[in-house]
């Protein structure tokens, strides 16, 4: 009689660069428990990403404006299930409330150095030390590209500059005539410019294509994550702030450069071999002037 593949529970993060962080645990996850079917926990939005993981079992949304009600529907849902393994990136509890035969979780780790990943990846750690961390990972289906091509095909040939010009915090967000003065710089370097955001970054995106000196594509608030990450796939780099779209770049592998005022950059920066980023003088993103990131920018191409 076969042996049933074992079932593991990972329990990942919110926001959609977190979320993208903890991608190189799962992947690492996955190095181990190759036959194994993982059940994600994840938050309602950034759940898309995981949406074509190819080892993955179901995905169960962890509503974060439910409460303590929203809790216990989460645990009586996981309880349904009795899993070999939880991993458990987001708490120190749940792991425990849950039908398990074993569970890693955040406490007792030791982190390999200070960035997230480094972070998470010791959950791993204690039981499987020293391997390489995988790079983080965005699984992404012919549709998407499909999309993305359509798109990306208004443009002439490229290479085509990215740019998301938005954040959720106004402090995190680099001022639009930075982002004209840069498009100025480097736009011989360029055949096309790309736009991304969220519905919220319409109006600035509107602007910057009003007056761009490349043929744009304007895409604020017309894209998934997934698709998002399929045209950030075709570009040939990213520039923007501290917000999930860097993360995706650097996920499928894009050239990326992140531009930080207040926050950690040398904890929450994307993780990526093609990874980079600036901090603004004194945390005011105002501070960072347009010519220090066109020659950071112009550093990273071929």
């Amino acid at each position: 009689m076969k042996e049933p593949r074992p079932h593991i529970l990972f329990i990942t993060l919110s926001n959609i660069g977190d979320a993208v962080m903890t991608t190189p645990v799962l992947e690492r996850l996955h190095q181990l428990h190759p036959d194994a079917v993982i059940d994600i926990v994840a938050d309602r939005r950034s759940s898309e990403i995981f949406s074509h993981c190819p080892y993955r079992g179901a995905i169960i949304h962890k509503e974060k404006k439910a409460g303590l009600r929203g809790l216990w529907d989460l645990v009586r849902t996981l309880r349904r299930q009795r899993y070999d393994l939880v991993v458990d990136l987001r708490t120190d509890g749940l792991a425990w409330l849950l039908r398990a035969r074993r569970r890693l979780t955040k406490a007792r780790r030791q982190p390999r150095g200070p960035h997230a990943v480094e972070d998470l990846i010791s959950i791993i750690d204690a039981v499987d030390p020293g391997r390489i961390i995988p790079p983080a990972t965005v699984w992404l289906g012919s549709a998407e590209r499909e999309r993305a091509r359509r798109w990306l095909a208004t443009l002439p040939e490229g290479p085509w500059l990215a740019l998301g010009p938005g954040a959720n915090w106004p402090p995190k967000i680099w001022p639009l005539e930075h982002f004209e003065a840069l498009i100025r710089s480097v736009a011989d370097r360029f055949s096309g410019l790309v736009l991304l955001g969220g519905p919220d970054d319409r109006g600035r995106c509107a602007r910057l294509a009003a007056d761009a000196p490349l043929p744009v594509a304007d895409l604020a608030g017309e894209t998934s994550l997934l698709e998002a990450a399929a045209v950030l796939e075709g570009c040939a780099a990213f520039v923007g702030n501290d917000s999930g779209l860097g993360h995706l770049a650097a996920a499928a592998d894009t050239p990326t450069l992140t531009l930080f005022g207040p926050g950690r950059p040398e904890r929450y920066h994307p993780w990526g071999e093609k990874a980079r980023w600036l901090r603004a003088d004194e945390t005011r993103i105002d501070r960072l002037d347009a010519e220090t990131v066109a020659k950071a920018l112009r550093e990273m191409l071929p």
